[in-house]
């Protein structure tokens, strides 16, 4: 029995540009959180309702969602690292008109901006790994940019918090501003270098087979029977599971009288705990297996999502954010493993149309939370994301025993 073939390690130039690929992928989770801690704030400079700020936050999911169908055919045609550096430069334009804005529906608009250039960045990204890395450190290097987007979430509520609190909401633009203009120079300067350099042939590119169009690709994958239950999923992660976290801070904010600061601050631990998986994941993987690894994650979810709804103290929602960040890609790290499955040979478009549903699930979930908390208060809406999450825990589970019975 012959041992694979191990790969000659990666060239700096390459790991050079992973890096600064994950760099894009924090600034874009950044750029999509960092309203989260900023609503009751923007509500009030305004003058608005709670529901009418998460604009700011539901129009960047529904872009996000949609935009994600486009950018894998013009990866492929046009190159995914030139997109994703225009991209990344498009979103710094988008923050400037963040930070000028003067009435909320500008914001809105500017918003919307960003999300047609961050979209770009976690997918391309993704699939610029996988045509560049041999399959032997493909793993290694996916985890690195999704380190990247991960701590993103942490920086973004965390900015957005602070920033907001100490200098006023429109500094955090200026945040993303100054991070998307490094970022997308950097690329800028590394695509640069790419194209003087000798061509390197692709690995994907000799896939055998006939290619389908994106259109014919993506029926082929909804009609799937396991595709839909996955991309039913994704939805329902996306809005019991993002959607419901947008509302965190302001809950605790409301509810418990936190500065913006602190509430972010303590809502960035979800993030925190989305790395602390990352680092003990491989042996989770091996020691629960995907049933009881969503089952646990979605359970955990539900759990630290009533404990941070109910408590009468701030103290208690600190481990409860941790935790239920560590639940939640205990679920979601299944899911992405489920989505490169649904279809092997045409795992890109998969991965596409997972990510649309998992964002436009987002969106519907802050805009159902929005509508909810005039009605029944913050506190229960964040509850019920919880139970979702952990019904959502449960059905996968059995669905998963079911497939592999």
């Amino acid at each position: 029995m012959t041992t694979p073939p191990v790969s000659a390690p990666l060239s700096a130039a390459t790991r050079r540009s992973i890096v600064l690929l994950s760099l894009a992928t924090f600034a874009s989770m950044s750029a999509q959180r960092i309203c989260d801690a900023m609503l009751p704030e923007l509500s009030r400079v305004f003058a608005v309702s709670l529901g009418q700020a998460a604009l700011v936050v539901s129009v960047f999911a529904v872009t996000y969602g949609v935009a994600q169908l486009f950018y894998g055919p013009l990866g492929d045609r046009f190159g995914k690292f030139r997109i994703v550096t225009f991209a990344t430069l498009g979103c710094c334009v988008g923050s400037v008109a963040a930070t000028l804005a003067t009435s909320l529906d500008m914001l809105v608009w500017a918003r919307l901006l960003m999300a047609l250039g961050a979209a770009a960045l976690i997918p391309l990204t993704m699939a610029w790994v996988g045509d560049t890395v041999p399959s032997d450190q493909l793993q290694e290097m996916l985890t690195r940019t999704g380190l990247g987007s991960t701590l993103g979430i942490v920086g973004g509520q965390l900015a957005g918090g602070l920033l907001t609190d100490a200098l006023g909401w429109r500094w955090a633009f200026a945040f993303l501003t100054l991070l998307f203009g490094v970022v997308g120079v950097l690329l800028w300067g590394d695509w640069r270098r790419q194209q003087a350099a000798p061509a390197v042939p692709v690995a994907a590119a000799a896939m055998p087979g006939a290619r389908h169009g994106f259109v014919k690709q993506a029926l082929l994958i909804i009609t799937g029977p396991w595709s839909r239950v996955v991309l039913l999923m994704a939805l329902v992660e996306g809005a019991a599971g993002f959607g419901v976290l947008a509302i965190w801070a302001s809950h605790l904010h409301r509810s418990l009288g936190l500065s913006l600061s602190l509430a972010g601050a303590i809502v960035a631990l979800f993030g925190l705990g989305g790395v602390m998986y990352m680092a003990v994941g491989r042996h989770m993987i091996h020691r629960f297996g995907q049933q009881r690894l969503v089952l646990l994650g979605g359970l955990l979810v539900g759990l630290c999502a009533l404990v941070l709804a109910f408590t009468p103290h701030w103290l208690p929602a600190v481990p409860a954010s941790l935790l239920a960040g560590f639940g939640f890609f205990m679920f979601h790290n299944t899911m992405q493993a489920n989505a490169t499955q649904m279809a092997p040979g045409a795992r890109g478009t998969a991965v596409s149309l997972f990510a649309s549903f998992l964002f436009l699930g987002q969106s519907v979930g802050v805009v159902v939370a929005a509508g909810l908390i005039s009605r029944i208060g913050t506190g229960a809406v964040v509850a019920l994301g919880g139970a979702v999450m952990a019904v959502e825990g449960v059905f996968f589970a059995w669905a998963l025993r079911r497939r592999d019975a």
